[in-house]
């Protein structure tokens, strides 16, 4: 029985470092859990923006001006980069204590995974805040930011590729109901985000 007990536990420190060669395990559930409430904030700053007298109304047809435009886009890098430095902070600490490497060839995989779709959806997404398609802007976001979820799966967590479906799902969704595209955008980098950084802190993190 004893030796049946060392042969499992082998055979889990074995896979344990298997997931570690080819997965980053450093990512925090919490750091889902923070990147969440930073996107709620944002939308309720560019709720007031588009909606300056507080009653909220289709906006398929919302005429934004120029500078309301550039505004929102620099409340997205903002958002973005507030993110961005939380995720890299929370994973920092996470690599120390599980005493590996956060730059290694494992996360380098994963940043041109996370790049290409981002940096492509990136473009598409100023091109349509630059001809004013601001109702289309949403959709974008979620649909680029599921598939770069999606393509990195495979050294991330499998939970991710499920975020990635569900933002996909969210995103698709948005672009038949023009006009609501800053609900959507709440529900997919907010709600979702918070949602699942709680399961992955519970499940890996706890």
């Amino acid at each position: 029985m004893e030796n049946k007990t060392d042969y499992e536990n082998d055979l889990a420190s074995i896979r344990n470092i298997m997931e570690r060669s080819i997965k980053f395990v450093s990512l925090s559930g919490l750091a889902g859990v923070l990147s969440g409430v930073i996107a709620l904030m944002s939308a309720s700053f560019a709720y007031k923006m588009l909606y300056p007298d507080g009653v909220f109304y289709n906006a398929s047809r919302l005429a934004v001006g120029s500078d309301i435009r550039i505004k929102l886009i620099l409340l997205g890098v903002a958002t973005l980069i507030v993110s961005i430095a939380i995720g890299f902070y929370m994973s920092s600490r996470k690599a120390k204590k599980l005493g590996v490497s956060l730059w290694n060839s494992t996360s380098k995989r994963l940043v041109i995974n996370l790049a290409i779709p981002l940096g492509t959806g990136g473009a598409f997404v100023l091109a349509l805040m630059w001809h004013g398609f601001v109702g289309h802007v949403a959709p974008a976001c979620l649909i680029f930011y599921g598939l770069a979820l999606v393509n990195a799966s495979q050294n991330l967590y499998d939970e991710i590729r499920y975020l990635g479906y569900c933002e996909l799902a969210l995103g698709i969704l948005a672009a038949f109901i023009i006009g609501y595209g800053l609900v959507f955008w709440g529900i997919g980098f907010g709600v979702l985000h918070i949602i699942y950084g709680v399961l992955m802190y519970r499940k890996y993190d706890a």
